[in-house]
């Protein structure tokens, strides 16, 4: 039967199950990525597992996140990732090398291979040919300890690509117009793979751009095949050995389709607050802004910045407005330096950052407060950018430098100059010099784990009873993010090693009366939260399930979950339900005591059955789509304590 890209990808790392829609199926993992947001937690499963080599072909720790060192908390833990990884045998990026994703493209990723990350945005990789998933942090442990990945088989959706981009349109605009379609929803149990004649008009930079993006659908990966733009950008890095082919073949199939025509495209923003609510940059036109800022993972190419350094160049920003550059990578930053195309930006009135992540996950960078921000970043959830009651706009960095300019919302097209062609330097710069190769197995073994006063080993969680009788602590609406659970930026994020202390935080925005609460139903039996559509989406950080556990969590009710949260609770085992009838919801409101009968039985015995409301006198339908091996987890408690039992 011909395959497409996808499919040939996962045959060739099944290790279990079969490979038909919903099915869960287990896959090898030859790579793995995991940055300091989430990465220090990973460590810590490690050394509790017992871990004493790593099992893959190259694991890699990246510091990205948490760079700004305002007291000892950031630098003791990159002091923490850094003696891990010599100790586990793994890649180690230094902090200011720059953002994980394009670096590991640059010198890791290979087109075939299977890579996971504990960072949702894991799927840019997927732009080299590679399966690129993102999870939760403990599902990256696993798989550094040569366990496979097990997730449900996700319908293959086709996305032909035609024609070519138009002047002041680029690969985030494509993406945008697959938001604008399908929104924030869309790709949930999906690999999305693109293919066509229109794949020839656009740069492996452009897939990383386009395959970023494929989080904020909801998708499970985004696949590109593997052509001569990959080997080309592969001999670029001084890594043409590293190149195979990889294509659908003739005949493949998809089990759903969809066709994009990049000549027809016109530059899009997604407004405030949510990257599913896209419109065209023209009905913006006028709005004012007071940022522009360019970088992140969404777009972190060459070209990114050097489009908008060309706009720019010998022209001045706009009054009261911060221009904010913020690098990916070192080596980027090099040859843009080299191109002077950062003289550019700060002759205009640019003010650059350190390469990484930065204001992207809100750690620096906060826009003012009643103003509005425009970014070429992937997330424009409430409070992420550090500023809790935020206005941010997402768009391309064409869109972005035209509106730098101007000071408000620009379609970069009414600028009056031609649109400034932008090529490759000739001969790039490749810098791997902050990236720290992993030690010789004898020489990993005799390396010590150093741990600062911030870092608290995970506690132990207890399997769940058969009987529960608790209250609904929390009721929220649909598109509950990660953010939203548990945020980031600068206050929350040094705390990532700290569950007791980050537990703090835990939907402080939604309910800051939460942790005291939550503190108390652990002395009581736990509690529930109830939600509606897409509960968990965005980012994969496994602490937004780990820290309300932690508080005594113990069900989730929803009319439906985001694929990686849902994951991560079963991993801490919090049990996550759906309601039978989604008109159920209604009949619930905080502080409803739920009450559970014979619940270990009936998990493990069907995946529906009934939950009374006491003093109600009513009684709700709900379900699980566990799998026998998730349901096992669930009963111990989590995967920690599922690991330790089939290690006795």
């Amino acid at each position: 039967m011909p395959l497409n890209v996808a499919q040939k990808l996962i045959k060739d790392h099944l290790v279990s199950g079969t490979i038909e829609k919903g099915e869960e199926i287990g896959l090898k993992i030859d790579q793995t990525l995991t940055q300091d947001a989430t990465g220090t937690m990973v460590m810590l499963e490690l050394e509790a597992m017992g871990l004493d080599y790593a099992k893959t072909e190259a694991s890699a720790q990246y510091v990205d996140h948490n760079l700004i060192q305002v007291d000892s908390k950031n630098p003791d833990d990159h002091l923490f990732l850094e003696s891990a990884t010599r100790r586990f045998g793994m890649y180690y990026s230094r902090p200011g090398n720059g953002v994980s994703h394009p670096i590991h493209m640059q010198r890791l990723a290979k087109p075939g291979k299977t890579l996971l990350g504990s960072d949702s945005h894991t799927c840019a990789n997927g732009c080299m040919g590679m399966l690129a998933i993102g999870a939760g942090g403990i599902d990256v442990a696993m798989a550094i300890t040569g366990e496979p990945i097990y997730i449900k088989m996700p319908e293959v959706m086709g996305v032909e690509i035609t024609g070519k981009l138009p002047d002041w349109v680029s690969a985030k605009d494509v993406i945008f117009e697959l938001l604008r379609r399908y929104d924030v929803k869309g790709g949930v149990g999906k690999i999305i793979e693109y293919y066509g004649s229109g794949l020839d008009n656009l740069s492996a930079m452009d897939r990383h751009v386009i395959a970023n993006m494929g989080a904020e659908l909801g998708a499970t990966a985004t696949v590109f095949p593997s052509d001569k733009e990959v080997k080309r950008f592969l001999k670029q890095q001084n890594r043409a050995d590293d190149w195979i082919e990889l294509k659908a073949d003739k005949g493949a199939t998809y089990d759903l389709h969809d066709t994009i025509n990049l000549s027809e495209l016109v530059p899009l923003v997604a407004k405030p607050s949510s990257p599913g609510n896209v419109v065209p940059a023209s009905e913006l036109k006028d709005t004012p802004i007071y940022q522009s800022y360019i970088g992140s993972s969404a777009n972190p190419g060459f070209r990114d910045f050097a489009i908008a350094a060309e706009i720019v160049k010998d022209r001045q920003i706009a009054d009261s407005l911060s221009f904010d550059i913020n690098p990916t990578s070192r080596q980027m930053l090099t040859n843009l330096v080299k191109e002077m195309h950062i003289a550019s930006l700060l002759q205009a009135g640019a003010r650059l950052h350190q390469a990484g992540c930065n204001g992207c996950i809100g750690m620096g960078q906060a826009p003012a407060t009643g103003r509005n921000s425009l970014r070429t970043t992937p997330r424009n959830f409430p409070g992420r950018s550090g500023t809790k009651e935020d206005s941010v706009y997402l768009c391309s960095p064409e869109t972005a430098a035209a509106s730098a300019l101007t000071g408000k919302i620009t379609d970069p097209r009414t600028l009056d100059f031609n649109y400034p062609k932008i090529k490759d330097p000739d001969e790039s710069t490749v810098d791997d010099r902050l990236l720290d190769k992993p030690l010789s197995y004898d020489d990993a073994q005799k390396t010590e784990l150093v741990k600062g006063p911030n870092i608290v080993s995970i506690p132990e969680m207890d399997a769940l009873p058969n009987e529960l009788k608790i209250p609904i602590l929390l009721s929220v609406g649909d598109n509950m993010s990660t953010d939203g659970i548990l945020a980031g930026g600068a206050r929350v994020l040094p705390f990532r090693s700290n569950l007791p202390e980050i537990s703090k935080f835990t939907f402080e925005a939604i309910d800051p009366t939460y942790y005291d609460r939550g503190m108390k139903s652990k002395d009581t039996g736990g509690h529930a939260i109830i939600g509606g559509y897409n509960y968990g989406q965005g980012s994969s950080r496994e602490h937004a399930a780990l820290a309300p556990r932690y508080l005594g969590l113990r069900v989730v009710i929803v009319k439906d979950f985001a694929r990686i949260h849902w994951q991560n609770l079963v991993n801490f085992g919090v049990v996550p339900l759906v309601f039978t009838d989604e008109e159920d919801f209604n009949m619930l409101t905080q502080g409803d005591i739920l009450e559970f009968t014979d619940l270990r039985d009936k998990i493990k015995n069907g995946n529906e059955f009934t939950v009374t409301i006491k003093g109600k006198e009513g009684k709700i339908n709900v379900r699980h789509a566990l799998s026998e091996r998730q349901v096992n987890i669930v009963l111990h408690g989590g995967l920690i304590n599922w690991i330790r039992q089939k290690q006795t």
